[in-house]
Protein backbone atom coordinates (compact mmCIF):
# COMPACT_ATOMS: atom_id res chain seq x y z
CA UNK A 1 0.00 0.00 0.00
CA UNK A 2 1.34 3.40 -0.91
CA UNK A 3 1.45 6.36 1.44
CA UNK A 4 -1.04 8.24 -0.74
CA UNK A 5 -3.56 5.40 -0.58
CA UNK A 6 -3.11 5.12 3.18
CA UNK A 7 -3.68 8.86 3.58
CA UNK A 8 -6.93 8.72 1.60
CA UNK A 9 -8.08 5.66 3.54
CA UNK A 10 -7.36 7.46 6.81
CA UNK A 11 -9.26 10.57 5.69
CA UNK A 12 -12.27 8.42 4.72
CA UNK A 13 -12.17 6.52 8.02
CA UNK A 14 -11.95 9.77 9.98
CA UNK A 15 -14.83 11.34 8.05
CA UNK A 16 -17.10 8.32 8.52
CA UNK A 17 -16.28 7.83 12.20
CA UNK A 18 -16.77 11.55 12.92
CA UNK A 19 -20.32 11.39 11.54
CA UNK A 20 -21.50 8.07 13.00
CA UNK A 21 -22.80 9.50 16.32
CA UNK A 22 -25.18 11.84 14.52
CA UNK A 23 -26.38 9.40 11.89
CA UNK A 24 -27.22 6.50 14.19
CA UNK A 25 -29.79 6.32 16.97
CA UNK A 26 -28.03 3.39 18.64
CA UNK A 27 -25.57 4.07 21.42
CA UNK A 28 -22.08 3.02 20.32
CA UNK A 29 -23.76 1.31 17.33
CA UNK A 30 -24.94 -1.53 19.59
CA UNK A 31 -27.32 -0.46 22.36
CA UNK A 32 -30.79 0.94 21.93
CA UNK A 33 -31.31 4.13 23.95
CA UNK A 34 -33.56 3.90 26.99
CA UNK A 35 -35.67 6.74 25.65
CA UNK A 36 -36.81 7.20 22.06
CA UNK A 37 -33.62 9.09 21.15
CA UNK A 38 -30.02 9.49 22.25
CA UNK A 39 -29.09 12.39 24.44
CA UNK A 40 -26.65 14.99 23.17
CA UNK A 41 -23.94 14.14 25.71
CA UNK A 42 -24.03 10.48 24.59
CA UNK A 43 -23.46 11.60 21.00
CA UNK A 44 -20.49 13.74 22.07
CA UNK A 45 -19.06 10.89 24.15
CA UNK A 46 -19.36 8.56 21.14
CA UNK A 47 -17.68 11.17 18.99
CA UNK A 48 -14.77 11.44 21.43
CA UNK A 49 -14.34 7.66 21.62
CA UNK A 50 -14.41 7.45 17.83
CA UNK A 51 -11.73 10.16 17.67
CA UNK A 52 -9.44 7.81 19.58
CA UNK A 53 -10.48 4.90 17.34
CA UNK A 54 -9.54 6.90 14.24
CA UNK A 55 -6.27 7.82 15.94
CA UNK A 56 -5.60 4.14 16.56
CA UNK A 57 -6.22 3.38 12.90
CA UNK A 58 -3.80 6.20 12.00
CA UNK A 59 -1.13 4.79 14.31
CA UNK A 60 -1.64 1.33 12.87
CA UNK A 61 -1.21 2.61 9.31
CA UNK A 62 1.87 4.57 10.33
CA UNK A 63 3.40 1.50 11.97
CA UNK A 64 2.64 -0.63 8.90
CA UNK A 65 4.05 1.85 6.40
CA UNK A 66 7.03 3.25 8.32
CA UNK A 67 7.82 0.48 10.76
CA UNK A 68 7.70 2.93 13.67
CA UNK A 69 5.30 5.34 15.34
CA UNK A 70 6.83 8.78 15.60
CA UNK A 71 6.36 10.95 18.70
CA UNK A 72 4.09 13.96 18.17
CA UNK A 73 3.69 17.08 20.28
CA UNK A 74 0.48 18.51 21.66
CA UNK A 75 0.10 20.74 18.60
CA UNK A 76 -0.38 17.72 16.34
CA UNK A 77 -3.15 16.30 18.53
CA UNK A 78 -4.87 19.68 18.77
CA UNK A 79 -4.91 19.98 14.98
CA UNK A 80 -6.23 16.41 14.52
CA UNK A 81 -8.92 17.05 17.15
CA UNK A 82 -10.06 20.20 15.34
CA UNK A 83 -9.97 18.44 11.97
CA UNK A 84 -12.09 15.62 13.40
CA UNK A 85 -14.50 18.27 14.70
CA UNK A 86 -14.75 19.81 11.22
CA UNK A 87 -15.32 16.36 9.70
CA UNK A 88 -18.30 15.93 12.08
CA UNK A 89 -20.03 19.07 10.80
CA UNK A 90 -22.15 17.38 8.08
CA UNK A 91 -23.59 14.85 10.53
CA UNK A 92 -24.21 17.53 13.14
CA UNK A 93 -26.01 19.79 10.66
CA UNK A 94 -28.05 16.84 9.43
CA UNK A 95 -29.11 15.84 12.94
CA UNK A 96 -29.98 19.23 14.40
CA UNK A 97 -31.04 21.32 11.41
CA UNK A 98 -31.74 19.45 8.19
CA UNK A 99 -33.58 16.44 9.63
CA UNK A 100 -36.17 18.60 11.39
CA UNK A 101 -36.70 20.63 8.24
CA UNK A 102 -37.32 17.49 6.17
CA UNK A 103 -39.69 16.03 8.77
CA UNK A 104 -41.85 19.16 8.61
CA UNK A 105 -42.42 18.75 4.87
Amino acid sequence: MSITAAAWILIAVAFVTANIPWMSEREFLVLHPKKDHKRAWVRWLEWLVLYFVAGGVAMGLEKKLNGDIYHQGWEFYTVTFCLFLVFALPGFVYRYQFKHLVERL
